[in-house]
Order: C-alpha cells, then structure tokens, then sequence
C-alpha cells in the first residue's frame, strides 16, 4: 500500500462535489451489488482504533414506501402542530431518492476513544459514501430533517440508547445537472498560530 496516491482527478472530483437536490433523484440507483461496494468503500475512514462506530440500514423498493406510511404515523403523534402540509411531505420521504442509506452512528461510550472522535468518523463516513457514489456515476445528497431526531422514528429503526441517526444518504440518478452555491472564502477561514 502506497503512503499517497497523487491523482489530480481525485483532487478535482473532490473539489466540485456537489449534492443532489432532495428532490434532484430519480432511478436507476445502485443495485444491491454496487451499493454494497460503495459502503465497503465509504468504511475507508478514519477511527481512531478500529472502533467502526457506525453501522448501516438501507432502504430499497418497496421498504421505501413502508417506512413512509410508519412516519407519517409518528409525527401525527410526536407533532401535535404538523401540518397536512407537513405530513404530506413526509408520506414521500423515501420515495424521493431509488436508495436511500440511514447512516447510524453507533458509538461504544465505555471505550477510552471519546464519543466525539467516534461520531467524527462516522461524519466522514457519510462524507465518503458521498464522494464514492459521485465517483461511480451516482448522484446524492446527505439529509437530516425530523426523521433523524425523532424517538419513534429510533424505535422503529431499532436504534439502541446510545446510537443516533448521522443522516439519511439519498442516492440516485440526477434529473438535472446542479446549480453551484456560495462557497465561503476559505482564507477568511484559515489562521497560522505563531506562538
């Protein structure tokens, strides 16, 4: 194994990345095979040791449309104001993307390696599964919204005490091509200490 792999497709891949829109995705996604090698390839992450803090749950066909209907269930009654606006909205969550990816970050708290650094690396491992997709000819995008931090929707998914949702990964194929958005200067961001 080479210390670096110089490769200026790489840096350029890197350096317009860009999500899909949530509503960008339609099919073909990846098929099981393929999806199955790009998580193999998103676990390529730093972890500080070799915890693997994280786990997956994939959503594919008809799965999507069942989760769905279980959502809308719970926000009826976790949200007392949700709107049938909002409700609506949710009833086609899953089925906006062919794939969809809950990325579970699933930290071991009793070990040495704080929490924070094992969350971390399940960060980048989203990051990762971005990048590979985009590198395979699939297009994506990393989302939150309630679904990640709503306790009904951990029970359902079977998520333990101590594990949360890092995100849902959406992947497909893009409808259109992105619109690029403002990026921050990023030597507004940078500072070298001098002690």
């Amino acid at each position: 194994m080479l210390p670096t792999r110089p490769s200026a497709e790489a840096r350029q891949l890197i350096a317009l990345r860009r999500s899909a829109g949530k509503r960008g995705l339609s099919a073909p996604g990846p098929d099981a095979d393929t999806l199955d090698e790009l998580l193999t390839v998103a676990t390529r992450v730093p972890d500080h040791r070799r915890l693997a803090p994280w786990r997956f749950l994939v959503f594919e066909g008809d799965a999507r449309e069942a989760f769905n209907q279980r959502a809308v269930e719970i926000q009826k009654r976790e949200d007392a104001d949700a709107t049938e606006t909002m409700l609506a909205d949710t009833s086609c969550y899953f089925t906006r993307a062919p794939v969809v990816v809950a990325v579970i970050s699933s930290p071991d708290p009793t070990h040495k390696t704080p929490v924070w650094e094992q969350e971390l690396s399940c960060g980048a491992l989203c990051q990762n599964l971005l990048l590979a997709a985009d590198a395979s000819g699939w297009a994506g995008c990393w989302l939150s919204e309630w679904i990640a931090f709503s306790p009904g929707i951990n029970d359902l998914l079977g998520l333990s005490q101590t594990e949360r949702i890092a995100g849902f990964v959406y992947l497909g194929t893009a409808k259109e091509k992105p619109l690029e958005r403002m990026r921050p200067d990023a030597a507004a961001k940078i500072d070298r200490w001098r002690g």
